[in-house]
């Protein structure tokens, strides 16, 4: 019978005789056996702390959106541009930003406090030497352990990325406010912040099942995650579909350089020969005068620009496509877990 539940009755060690647990108090409580339930006793701090601080977050930014709606309307924002709004809409730029810079730390505080100690400190105690001596088996443990773990991050980094996002909805189309393609827009909102904090806690899982110790664990955690932000980053605009438009109407004339679409992210912007080849627009920076930089590009035989871009309307499809990709991973991450832990967890 497994140690984790308990008995229906119960020795008195003085005088020997057997008091039977009431079944009033048994149904009031629920059973150690439960598997579900005993993972949310062993980290019910944690799991309880984040999703208190997801739901003041999210409230917080909802009660954040209403004065900063209150505020365009009473300005006639989009028709008055907010170019010329001054410093009256900072202060709602700045509580966007730092909720941001919030949110893009989440994937290393979880990862590091809540990833890493998960599986290393039930290594470095002994505890999992008791859970595998009973009657629910290894696969069932794990199972329980990161589906509880995972079901709590998915929920906090969902209603955070969206509230979020609901947020930021109205200036959206305003690259002065926050750009798209940045990643205090980017990773802040969508499936991206779920993915990246998913990869982390179950990264740092993986770290804690190897090194089996859980500060060592945490400090890997840390630079691992790290790693992760650096990677996605360097590769966050390879995500999209560039977007190339050219003109052929000179490159000095009024209305000679290409029109974008609202708030596009431009990526390049070279010279566009007769022969259709591309010179850097730095070719003629040496030219003194005006005289001297019309003789550079027509020595180069430059008849008008070519821009490379991103549009805004990609940034969805730019977010589920590198989310399914760190979805991938960490599901990769996962089936080590597994094969680990039926090979070698104690």
């Amino acid at each position: 019978m497994s140690t984790f539940t308990n008995a229906s009755n119960s020795t008195d060690a003085k005088n020997g005789t057997m008091t039977a647990t009431s079944t009033e108090d048994a149904g009031r409580r629920p059973r150690l056996r439960a598997m579900t339930w005993l993972v949310w006793r062993q980290h019910r701090a944690a799991f309880w702390t984040i999703l208190a601080a997801a739901a003041l977050s999210v409230a917080w930014m909802v009660y954040q959106r209403g004065q900063m709606t209150d505020f365009l309307d009473g300005y006639g924002y989009p028709t008055n541009s907010l170019d010329e709004v001054g410093n009256e809409f900072q202060q709602y730029l700045n509580g966007l930003m730092t909720v941001s810079t919030g949110l893009q730390a989440i994937p290393v505080l979880l990862g590091v406090f809540l990833g890493a100690p998960l599986l290393a400190g039930d290594l470095e105690n002994g505890t999992v030497k008791l859970i595998v001596s009973q009657s629910m088996s290894r696969t069932r443990w794990l199972a329980t352990k990161l589906g509880v773990t995972g079901l709590v991050v998915v929920v906090s980094t969902v209603a955070l990325s969206a509230a979020f996002g609901w947020w930021w909805n109205p200036v959206k189309s305003e690259p002065a406010v926050m750009d798209w393609t940045s990643s205090e827009a980017f990773n802040s909102t969508g499936p991206v912040l779920v993915a990246l904090t998913l990869l982390s806690v179950f990264g740092g899982a993986a770290i804690g099942v190897v090194l089996r110790r859980t500060l060592m664990a945490m400090v890997v955690t840390f630079g691992f995650t790290m790693v992760v932000q650096l990677v996605w980053a360097h590769f966050l605009l390879s995500l999209g579909n560039v977007v190339t438009v050219t003109t052929h109407k000179g490159v000095l004339a009024e209305n000679a350089a290409p029109s974008l679409p609202n708030s596009a992210h431009q990526l390049d912007q070279s010279y566009l020969t007769g022969s259709g080849d591309l010179v850097s627009w730095s070719a003629c920076a040496d030219a003194q005068t005006d005289q001297a930089l019309k003789l550079c590009l027509k020595k180069a035989d430059v008849v008008g620009w070519s821009v490379d871009y991103l549009p805004m309307s990609q940034m969805n499809g730019m977010q589920w496509f590198g989310a399914s990709i760190v979805f991938a991973l960490t599901a990769g991450v996962v089936a080590f877990l597994f094969f680990w832990c039926r090979k070698r967890l104690v």
